[in-house]
């Protein structure tokens, strides 16, 4: 059986010493339920036959890319443990501050509306935040659709809807939603030669991509939406693609939206995008 040294330094191909020490580490604790002090004691050099055969397998996956939420099954999120699969996007720290953002301006009871939900992430974490809200998450891949309510079961989300929508083809709607929140796929095609392979080799791209020619694709039908389907006074939060920051403020603007800003995530990108109907 490899040391833990040697587990992760066969990852570093792929991954700097970091992350990889920390991908094993997260591997031993959700499969075997080792500690850190378990892991510098020694204990990996303890487990059993199978249980070695097991671990090799999951970094020989590893070694391939595959991304560590897809082998364990789970991801962590703005404090919660969430169930992913291939069919929806790893949830991602920066978006866990954008429903802080949101947790910390919105009404304790506001009615939220999520679109391109994914993994119930967003409207999970909104739904247990605010209690007293009514959240409903839209999206239209059946994977998500099925993903996003285990995850509302599993959370115990009871005041989290989860239905079936086309992003491009939203239904009419007057004044029904105190805040709209989305993080619909914003990354052009003219991105990918800067993506890491894991991300381009594992993750939905319906849920990433967006034509070159038209990188404001689901912001603009999103927009149009909202500045009529939102109360008064209501909020459109957006996570964007930073290199589009400006073209979306301008995009708000033209929808006569009010009261716009812009926040940076904890990499320093502006990520976050808030108006005001």
């Amino acid at each position: 059986m490899k040391t833990y040294q040697q587990l992760w330094q066969s990852l570093t191909p792929l991954y700097d010493a970091g992350e990889a020490q920390a991908i094993v580490r997260t591997v031993l604790d959700v499969k075997y339920g080792m500690t850190l002090t378990d892991i510098i004691c020694g204990k990996v050099n303890e487990l059993s036959a199978d249980e070695g055969i097991k671990l090799e397998e999951i970094i020989n996956r590893l070694q391939k890319g595959e991304p560590v939420q897809y082998i364990l099954g789970q991801a962590d999120f703005a404090g919660r443990t969430f169930h992913v699969e291939p069919g929806v996007l790893i949830p991602r720290p920066e978006t866990a501050e954008l429903c802080d953002w949101i947790t910390n301006e919105a009404s304790r009871q506001s009615r939220i509306l999520d679109i391109c939900t994914g993994s119930g992430c967003i409207a999970i974490t909104l739904g247990l935040n605010l209690e007293n809200s009514e959240v409903t998450g839209w999206d239209i891949s059946e994977d998500a659709l099925r993903i996003a309510l285990e995850n509302v079961q599993a959370l115990e989300a009871k005041n989290v809807k989860i239905e079936h929508q086309d992003a491009l083809a939203l239904p009419k709607a007057v004044e029904e939603w105190d805040v709209i929140v989305s993080n619909p796929p914003y990354i052009c095609e003219k991105e990918k030669a800067d993506m890491a392979r894991n991300v381009l080799d594992y993750e939905p791209s319906i849920a990433l991509f967006v034509p070159n020619e038209d990188p404001l694709k689901f912001y603009r039908v999103i927009t149009e939406y909202a500045a009529t389907a939102l109360k008064p006074h209501g909020c459109l939060y957006f996570e964007i693609n930073p290199i589009y920051e400006k073209e979306t403020r301008e995009m708000f603007e033209g929808f006569g939206f009010r009261d716009i800003e812009t926040k940076e995530d904890s990499f320093g990108k502006k990520r976050m995008m808030r108006a005001v109907k």
